[in-house]
């Protein structure tokens, strides 16, 4: 049957690789169909295909029976039509067979291999059904309660598993000391015991220590209940005396009882605490030295810190800092306020003092729970081990001292908060402010205001939502408090206070009616209200005694003290840890109820600021102040580095003419006019060798580093100010002034350059060999340049001195003083005087002075014989100036004699070689001037701006007087609300998840 189905494949196969569009070709066998390259062709042995004959007629057939499957027409046949061209539907079934079977035979013969390789692995396998008893029965029924697929898409990725490698050791590390603490007769077996075999039923919950609490916490309600009852009906009356006897003694009977149950519950509560400590400390030690040695997480009392910090520095003129609850511990002077404070942080930090002030500026003191009792500042890194008395020293000596900085000249209390935080095992979270005590009189050495600004800063923390602890010495009269009337001021309801009367042992011995105490906790007393009034014992008054003895000297005074015994003081109103407790819960409630308005508060603020900077300045980035130092801080820098692209020829011809200008007087003044006085040329070297090296010793070295600090100074200062276009911002200019202003007054010129410079500059004046005949016509130029320049000047000077000549006095209607009159005779007089002695010296003789004043007499002039002298030096300058102009004109051609010595030849070119020597040695100077400016001074000065800049930095009041503006604080102040926001938005995220 097989063979029969192959053979109707194989005809069908060799039908549709015969149609070839009516071309003769060659096909592979490979082409064809696989049941066609499996038999043999009987048909046709060779390789080639037949062209079919032409049909008319097509008929399509299955490849199963070989049957037709449907007729069609004839075809009508055109003449010059190719017949081949109409078989394009035979040719697409091919090929559509041709994958068919293809995928037909590749799927058939690829799924018997694999169920063939199944089976023969399954059959290798041994049978683990007689080792299924390994396997516990849980773990068969683990699928039907656990959903594995959404297991494995919570499982960390591979890459995340290979990060946590390193910690497992430590993991097990942590895992070990856990066992080892919870292991039989540890501390955390016993705290845990109740708790480990509570959750079974409630009578073995009992059997533990939290199980003994609670069956003496129903013992006390039930006595209490039980005394109430004997009392009422008591006091309801009896006729018979014996049955009063009878019911006073039970009362007496039942009150005793009660007190013992509350003492007994009280010290096994205290034991449950202790043990409860130890573990918690022992988990927190763990938690500091951290499994992943990462930075732990914030506390939430931390993070609360820190927004409070934040609006302190916010502007104060807001009043931001009061709208977040603290709790403000007020007080009279010595009244035990700080001692409190201490018992509830558990050390002693504060300086102490006898009867004096010690607490003179607010202190902020955040507690927090930590695995060791430190205390750290919050400018500081510097931690103080609470349980080392030399650190405790410390630590009270950095507060004094912190307090004393704080207070200005004149003044006895400061207004400035410093900020300190506590940490410790058991220590209740809250924030708490220690206030400068209340005083009703101020003594000698305080301020006059002294009392008034207690008042005011005492008023400005007890303001809504501070919480408030006012504490009341016991051993005064209570009349005698200033401190409950204030406080009745700021808080009249009493929703925010909670009183606090300490000294209480003192107030047991001295008070001659107890009762008087029961009224002041009952709150029958003070017109002021609280939330809750508690009793405290702050030690014996020895400064020297540490924090446990307190606290045992406090519980003994309780457990002895007739207030409790009589009942006049209920259990949770004494000690200070009762007082903690209350204090923490009466923060937090206070601060859930405060935090989101706030939040909402700067949201709204923020908006605003957000609004306002897009109006003013919505091209502009919100650079704060800090920012904007650093960006111009990097605009200075590169100005700075720009002093070294300077090219050295522009140092140097600003260096040669600055410095000729400062020395060109004297080289014409002191040099060249007293050698031109000279008879012959030996003379006039000689005097010039002399002046030069006179000048080269004493002036010239000095005057050449002067220009050069000048120069720098003027090339840094063109940097720093020049105009940036459009990228100039103009808010940066007052800090660019004092930066270089500050720079210039730091900067010191390298002392040992004057002497170098000395001898450079005696050696280049020393050489008088011209080499060619350019440096020649430059030495002219340059002289010429400076004798007309000095030429101009002298002209000026002579008009100025004679008036306006008759050309201006027509032109401009201007006239002659009558001093100028008498100046114009007189240099009239000289000129003649001139012009009969070309020669003349430069000084006029007595005799010359005499003749010349009698001649202008004789004119009717009075002259006076030193105003001839000052005219005569003008116009004998001027004389000589345009003289030496002349001989520049007959020294042109003198090079040539200067080359012989000027041997046979009436012309000398002495002061020609004069300037060039000048001029040589200004040239080397600049040279030098800019290699030392280039390779050492300029550095120098980059070193100065940076030091500068980083003192800046430092310096915030500097900062803030030199980058203002509204722009600025406008950004200060959006800088400032956006981190409160944020700030406050984590803590409200971290306080819901920790409810």
């Amino acid at each position: 049957m097989w063979r029969t189905r192959a053979a109707a494949a194989c005809v069908i196969c060799r039908s549709l690789a015969n149609s070839s569009y009516g071309i003769k070709r060659k096909s592979p066998l490979q082409n064809l169909h696989l049941a066609s390259r499996s038999i043999r062709h009987p048909y046709y042995p060779s390789s080639k295909f037949q062209r079919p004959p032409l049909r008319i007629s097509i008929q399509l057939f299955s490849s199963l029976n070989r049957l037709s499957l449907r007729k069609t027409k004839l075809l009508n046949v055109k003449h010059g039509y190719q017949f081949h061209r109409n078989f394009w539907l035979a040719r697409l079934a091919s090929r559509l067979l041709k994958v068919r079977y293809l995928i037909l035979g590749s799927a058939v013969g690829g799924g018997y291999t694999a169920k063939k390789t199944y089976d023969q692995w399954k059959d290798m396998m041994p049978d683990l059904d007689e080792y299924k008893w390994i396997v516990p029965d849980f773990i068969w029924e683990l699928d039907e309660h656990i959903d594995f697929e959404k297991l494995i898409k919570a499982l960390p990725d591979a890459d995340d598993l290979a990060k946590l490698l390193p910690d497992f050791d430590k993991i097990g590390e942590s895992f070990a000391s856990l066992k080892g603490f919870f292991s039989p007769g540890s501390p955390g077996e016993t705290a845990f015991r109740a708790t480990d075999q509570g959750y079974d039923n409630d009578k073995q919950f009992k059997k533990g220590l939290l199980g003994e609490l609670i069956l003496l916490q129903q013992q006390i309600q039930q006595h209490e209940e039980e005394a109430r009852r004997a009392a009422g009906q008591y006091n309801m009356g009896s006729s018979q005396q014996k049955r009063k006897v009878s019911d006073k003694e039970k009362i007496d009977q039942l009150q005793e009882e009660l007190l013992r149950t509350q003492l007994k519950y009280q010290r096994m509560l205290e034991r449950l605490e202790k043990e409860n400590k130890e573990l918690r400390k022992l988990v927190l030690q763990r938690d500091d030295k951290g499994i992943h040695q990462r930075k732990l997480k914030k506390s939430l009392i931390d993070m609360y810190s820190e927004v409070l910090d934040i609006l302190s520095d916010y502007d104060a003129s807001y009043n931001t800092q009061d709208h977040l609850p603290r709790v403000v511990v007020v007080g009279d002077q010595s009244a035990g306020k700080t001692s409190v404070l201490e018992m509830i942080a558990q050390a002693r930090i504060f300086p102490r003092g006898s009867g004096e002030m010690m607490t003179r500026s607010p202190v902020k003191v955040t507690l927090s729970e930590g695995p060791h009792h430190v205390a750290l500042f919050k400018d500081s890194s510097r931690e103080f081990d609470l349980t080392k008395e030399e650190d405790l020293a410390a630590l009270r000596n950095e507060i004094e001292i912190r307090m004393r900085n704080s207070v200005k000249e004149g003044c006895t209390v400061s207004t400035e908060t410093i900020s300190l935080s506590v940490k410790g095992p058991g220590l209740q979270r809250m924030v708490l402010v220690d206030l400068p005590g209340v005083i009703s009189t101020v003594t000698s050495g305080m301020a006059p205001d002294t009392k008034e600004t207690i008042f005011s800063i005492s008023k400005a923390y007890m303001q809504n939502p501070n919480a408030i602890i006012c504490i009341q010495d016991g051993s005064v009269d209570a009349e005698r408090s200033i401190v409950t009337d204030l406080v009745s001021q700021m808080d009249p309801q009493g929703k925010r206070t909670i009183f606090v009367l300490t000294k209480v042992d003192l107030a047991e011995k001295n008070v001659a009616s107890p009762s008087r105490i029961q009224q002041i906790i009952e709150g029958k007393l003070f017109p002021m209200k609280a939330l809750g009034y508690f009793a405290v014992v702050t030690g014996k008054g020895n400064s020297s005694e540490s924090i446990e003895s307190i606290k045992e000297y406090e519980e003994e005074f309780f457990q002895n003290s007739k207030l409790l015994k009589t009942c006049m003081l209920k259990a949770h109103q004494v000690t200070t840890k009762n007082l903690s407790l209350a204090v923490s819960d009466c923060f937090w409630k206070m601060v859930r109820e405060s935090v989101e308005q706030q939040a909402d508060a700067f949201k709204a603020t923020r908006f605003n600021l957000e609004t306002e900077w897009k109006n003013n300045y919505p091209r502009l980035r919100e650079l704060d102040r800090n920012e904007l130092f650093e960006k111009a801080k990097n605009e200075i820098l590169d100005e700075v580095i720009s002093l070294t692209q300077v090219t050295p020829k522009h140092w140097e011809e600003i260096l040669q003419k600055t410095l000729w200008e400062r020395v060109s007087t004297h080289v014409i003044e002191n040099i060249y006019l007293p050698a031109a006085q000279t008879m012959n040329s030996g003379t006039f070297n000689t005097t010039v060798d002399i002046k030069l090296k006179q000048w080269t010793d004493k002036q010239l070295p000095n005057k050449a580093v002067e220009v050069a600090w000048e120069t720098l100074q003027e090339e840094f200062s063109r940097f720093m100010t020049e105009p940036k276009g459009k990228e100039h911002d103009d808010i940066f200019d007052k800090l660019k002034q004092a930066v270089k202003e500050e720079t210039i007054k730091r900067h010191k010129w390298n002392e040992r350059a004057e002497d170098s410079l000395r001898v450079i500059q005696h050696n280049a004046l020393e050489d008088r060999s011209i080499s060619d005949k350019q440096q020649w016509d430059a030495a002219i130029h340059f002289m010429e340049e400076t004798l007309q320049s000095r030429l101009k000047d002298t002209e000026s000077v002579i008009e100025d001195m004679v008036g306006p000549d008759w050309k201006k006095r027509w032109l401009y209607w201007i006239g002659r003083t009558k001093e100028q009159n008498i100046r114009n005779e007189t240099k009239n007089e000289l000129e003649k005087l001139i012009k009969c002695s070309e020669e003349h010296a430069a000084y006029l003789a007595n005799d010359e002075v005499t003749t010349v004043r009698k001649n202008l007499e004789a004119r009717g002039v009075t002259v006076d014989p030193c105003l001839i002298k000052d005219t005569w030096h003008q116009i004998y300058r001027r004389y000589f100036l345009k003289t030496a102009l002349n001989h520049c004109n007959l020294c042109r051609r003198g090079f040539y004699y200067y080359q012989r010595h000027f041997v046979d030849s009436e012309l000398e070119c002495n002061d020609i070689v004069l300037f060039w020597r000048i001029q040589r040695m200004l040239a080397i100077t600049a040279n030098t001037l800019r290699q030392q400016l280039t390779n050492t001074e300029v550095r120098r000065l980059e070193k100065n701006v940076k030091e500068v800049l980083e003192d800046f930095a430092e310096d915030n009041e500097k900062k803030v007087k030199l980058l203002t503006g509204k722009r600025v604080q406008l950004a200060e102040d959006l800088k400032k609300v956006r981190e409160i926001q944020e700030k406050l938005e984590a803590f409200i995220e971290a306080l819901h998840q920790e409810k």
